[in-house]
């Protein structure tokens, strides 16, 4: 008995506990982060009842290397000025969702002056992840040269780890060693290369001063040219020639053929200096057309590019393109010889693919569509039609009832819409307009009395309509008005008086019978 009582008090203790966590989880403005997700429900982790300060306490009880950086004055929390007299909580705020960034560390505007490490000189242009490698804390990153620059040593080691003796972090490639001293001075580009460019191996002897002997390699020429870069190029700029076009030659390179390099149109060796200077000669594997518009180009293109073109169409012919036409290529329009074709203006003549009336509605598009697209501001008013839009199909989208595009095939009966919404399963005909009306339809009215031959009198006045008509019909609604038809099997004489039940009985109650 003692140990049941036991156990019993335990379980009461157990169900406080967890109810009283349930609550303060459902008091949460929102979920932890991703990585306090295992922690969401230990809510006395990282809060203390009544107590704000104790929370930073137990926030640095976690993150103890947070803890030990601002005890041993050193790493960001260390730096900046008052951090440490802050709550952990005015910077970073928790339970603002799983994917929230409480860490909020902007890389574009940190300070890294607020660091162990000042990112002084040629350290200020470097991006973070050159240092701060994935998967590792930011504070874990190296300070020493050789740590990070191990991989861009020339020297693989040979001159030790003391990279400060010859380099400073003004720029890797600064070093006290003078090279215009020695019988090649660097002049130009020359002076931003790296030394193990031209060194190979840290081989520092016998060296080529030839411009060719290093850039053969980069020699879009391919040797076509000759040797002696230096005719046309200088260590200035690979990419720059010191060759005026303009002046030496009888073609001058203006728009886009500025920016072209020489093999382009010089595409024999350099002695060939009669390459033909008409655009198509150049120009006709770019030629979209495939000749259809003749081998003129620049009556349509200009140099400055070959996408846009000075032919005003709206001018030059009975065709101003406007709306969608605008952004239309020549040969959606065009398909045939420019010189041969002579197209009609009108719509259908361009669009009758495109007719999803398959020309039911004619051949005059503009009367409906505009050229600003081919869906806006398309005008109709089906009232004009022998279906007005009433109620409820006023609301409905076209597709509802005009399944295919060929508006005009569409039924205008109730029935052929709606026969698969049919409460009655046609027991009630399929002239629906006798009992709804397009404003619901839930609505209805139907006078039994006066629309039919047979008035609901007495116990017939309850009756829902398909107790009497619960067979389906194809059209109009027919229903004998004798009682037999429908009492059959309610006769309990079995027949013997006969099919006329109204001689003796009455609608108010079948079983009041009064002899005729």
């Amino acid at each position: 008995m003692y140990k049941y009582l036991c156990f019993l008090a335990m379980s009461i203790f157990a169900m406080n506990v967890i109810h009283a966590a349930d609550i303060e989880t459902l008091l949460m403005p929102d979920k932890v982060i991703e990585g306090h997700a295992e922690y969401e429900s230990e809510c006395s982790r990282c809060h203390a009842h009544f107590s704000k300060r104790t929370q930073s306490d137990l926030c640095r009880d976690c993150h103890e290397d947070i803890d030990a950086d601002i005890r041993n004055n050193r790493g960001y929390h260390s730096h900046v000025p008052d951090i440490k007299n802050k709550p952990c909580k005015s910077c970073h705020t928790d339970h603002t969702g799983r994917k929230a960034d409480i860490v909020m560390l902007n890389l574009a505007t940190f300070d890294h002056g607020n660091t162990d490490f000042l990112l002084e000189n040629g350290h200020k242009g470097v991006p973070c992840s050159n240092c701060h490698l994935q998967n590792m804390k930011f504070s874990e990153a190296s300070s020493s040269c050789f740590d990070c620059h191990e991989k861009q040593d020339p020297h693989k080691g040979k001159l030790g780890e003391k990279c400060g003796n010859c380099h400073t972090a003004k720029s890797w490639e600064e070093f006290d060693f003078d090279h215009d001293k020695t019988e090649f001075r660097l002049k130009g580009k020359h002076q931003d290369v790296a030394c193990n460019v031209c060194h190979i191996n840290n081989n520092y002897k016998e060296t080529p001063k030839d411009c060719h002997s290093c850039h053969y390699l980069n020699d879009v020429h391919e040797g076509r040219h000759g040797k002696k870069c230096q005719d046309c190029h200088s260590t200035r700029k690979w990419d720059e020639s010191e060759f005026d076009h303009d002046r030496e030659t009888e073609f001058k390179l203006t728009g886009k053929h500025k920016d072209i390099s020489c093999k382009t149109c010089h595409t024999k060796a350099l002695a060939n200096k009669n390459p033909e200077k008409e655009c198509y000669s150049c120009h006709k594997h770019d030629d979209n057309h495939r000749g259809r518009y003749g081998k003129k180009c620049h009556s349509c293109h200009k140099q400055n590019s070959w996408e846009s073109t000075q032919f005003d169409h709206t001018s030059s012919t009975r065709f101003p393109l406007k709306g969608k036409h605008k952004q239309l290529i020549c040969a959606s329009c065009h398909q045939g010889v420019l010189s041969e074709e002579n197209l009609s203006v009108d719509c259908h003549s361009c669009h009758r693919a495109d007719d999803v009336h398959k020309s039911k509605q004619g051949e005059q598009c503009q009367r409906c569509h505009q050229d600003t697209g081919w869906s806006d501001g398309v005008l109709f008013d089906h009232d004009l039609t022998h279906f007005p839009l009433l109620g409820m199909h006023a609301l409905a989208p076209c597709e509802e009832c005009h399944i295919s595009a060929a508006f005009q095939d569409t039924e205008s009966k109730c029935n052929a819409c709606h026969g698969k919404d049919d409460k009655h399963k046609a027991a009630l005909g399929t002239d629906c307009k006798q009992c709804h009306n397009p404003n619901s339809w839930d609505v209805w009215i139907f006078d039994h009395d006066e629309q039919t031959d047979f008035g609901l009198e007495g116990a017939h006045s309850d009756l829902h309509c398909k107790q009497c008509h619960y067979k389906p019909v194809k059209s109009e609604v027919r229903q004998s008005s004798r009682c037999h038809v429908c009492h059959e099997f309610d006769d309990v004489h079995r027949g013997q008086f006969g099919r006329y039940c109204e001689r003796c009985h009455n609608s108010e109650n079948f079983s009041t019978v009064t002899i005729h």
